[in-house]
């Protein structure tokens, strides 16, 4: 994955997609000069360009640029093709082209204004701002540079405020400052129309400080006109890895190996991120074949890959800590829990913690954390929050009367077949039969156990409890509940079975 170290190694590698000349005096051929055919000679230039005038009003650019090709093949040393043929490929949005082209007619009319200063904005659009500057400046040098209504000083004032910021955002980015860069990036794009290498680094500077969502969103620009960006599709395959969306990384670092099988950079992205996929899903099969430590040793191997992926390892650890209370390891669910709210403070982690601290019967510490998670903002599990707090406000009533979970020693969500197991388990061990030297100990053990399982074993009255709400007569007093203390404690039932201890 991507590291801060490596930023201007990539940087550096980056395909750059704009090429032209720096100044009107550099050589640049406008087209492909093909020799001249009979049909040539037999159509004049001036009818060339007629026909090429007729294509762009009828919006056929590409039989325009054929035409005002001829043209300068026929006259390759006359501005004004060049300048029409800039036009076209302008309207067009082959900028490359463009430039090419207004670059010739200004070598061999470097006297004409008009087509320098087109020149200088077409920089400014593709994000060349200091070549732009120097334009802007030569033209305003040349005669006839009258400037009626402002407009070119204007475009020229927006030159240097683009080369200034673009300045500031390489120092910034030179210097690991990404706030600050991905600022004046930004300032310096709102000049431009294509400028894919400030862009990238603006991308960068955005996946190094954190905003994903950024980056994400400015590497979709460039892709939508470079499709084969090979340094965009990783670097977007790493934002979404960093977001935890982790099959969309893969498709991205796929579409660039796909470009380059050797592509260090994608092989090495699509490789961590399969592997990772890989103990997670061992982590999840081990879960829900409530195989618990084995999922907590998948997970854990799985966070141990990258430990400062966060969108992934913050939810993980709330399935470790879930883990821990299926095992019953109440005091180890409770700290992987709070590791989740103290890196930070989510409805989540408060609803996680709150669980664990239930499930070890700490009533009061539950409370708490549920109140917190009902007043944490933005909330949209108020409900579950009301609900859990509710929960753990009958909990904490009940822990200080007769707890019947407690009593059977199981969880509060505990199911059926565990209570069942339970009170066969504990009636066998406190039946009065079987402790004669504890005898009254024994005997209110014994009630208390066949009261809970009376009430935990009926989904009705289970409900009533679990609601705070008085499930019978006397409940919670430590005489028992609605029965009065007597009974033969030679029998306990289970269902439609009798057990009889000898």
């Amino acid at each position: 994955m991507l590291n801060p170290g490596t930023v201007r190694r990539l940087a550096t590698t980056t395909i750059l997609y704009l090429a032209a000349s720096n100044s009107c005096t550099t050589t640049v051929s406008s087209a492909t000069v093909q020799p001249t055919s009979s049909t040539d000679d037999a159509i004049s230039v001036g009818k060339l360009r007629s026909l090429a005038e007729e294509a762009m009003m009828e919006r056929r650019l590409d039989d325009a640029a054929s035409l005002y090709s001829r043209a300068i093949a026929a006259e390759p040393s006359n501005a004004a093709n060049h300048y029409k043929l800039y036009r076209v490929h302008s309207r067009m949005r082959n900028f490359v082209g463009a430039l090419r082209d207004i670059t010739s007619a200004c070598e061999m009319e470097p006297s004409r204004r008009e087509y320098r200063v087109q020149k200088a904005r077409l920089l400014t659009s593709l994000g060349r701002c200091d070549e732009a500057v120097l334009d802007y400046a030569a033209a305003s040098g040349i005669g006839d540079s009258a400037d009626a209504d402002g407009s070119v000083e204007k475009d020229a004032a927006h030159a240097r405020q683009c080369s200034d910021d673009l300045g500031v955002a390489a120092a910034a980015y030179a210097g690991e400052e990404w706030g600050r860069a991905v600022e004046h990036f930004a300032r310096a794009l709102a000049y431009t129309e294509q400028a894919p290498d400030h862009l990238f680094r603006k991308a960068q500077a955005e996946y190094y400080d954190g905003d994903y969502y950024g980056t994400i969103s400015d590497t979709a620009k460039i892709l939508k006109t470079h499709g084969k960006h090979i340094a965009a599709l990783q670097l977007r395959g790493e934002a979404y890895f960093r977001l935890g969306e982790h099959d969309m990384a893969v498709q991205h670092f796929r579409q660039g190996i796909q470009l380059d099988p050797e592509h260090k950079g994608c092989k090495a992205g699509h490789k961590a991120v399969k592997a990772l996929q890989k103990k997670e899903k061992r982590g999840n099969a081990a879960f829900e074949a409530k195989e618990y430590e084995e999922a907590i040793g998948h997970y854990w191997e799985a966070m141990n890959l990258d430990m400062t992926h966060l969108a992934f390892v913050r939810p993980t650890i709330l399935l470790v800590a879930k883990a821990h209370v299926e095992l019953g390891q109440y005091d180890k669910a409770i700290e992987e829990a709070v590791k989740h709210v103290e890196n930070e403070e989510s409805i989540e982690g408060f609803l996680a913690l709150g669980d664990a601290q239930l499930a070890g019967d700490k009533f009061q510490e539950a409370l708490n954390t549920y109140r917190k998670a009902v007043d944490f903002k933005p909330n949209d599990r108020e409900r579950e929050c009301q609900e859990k707090l509710q929960k753990a406000e009958v909990a904490l009533k009940q822990s200080k009367e007769k707890n019947y979970y407690k009593i059977l020693n199981v969880p509060r969500n505990a199911d059926s077949k565990a209570i069942k197991k339970a009170y066969r388990d504990l009636a066998l061990k406190w039946h009065p039969d079987k402790n004669a030297d504890n005898l009254e100990a024994a005997e209110k053990m014994f009630m208390d156990i066949g009261e809970a399982n009376e009430v935990l074993s009926d989904k009705e009255l289970r409900g009533k409890y679990d609601r705070g709400e008085q499930v019978f007569e006397n409940q919670g007093n430590d005489g028992g509940g609605r029965r009065g203390g007597g009974g033969n404690h030679h029998f306990f039932r289970h269902g439609n079975q009798h057990f009889h201890f000898g």
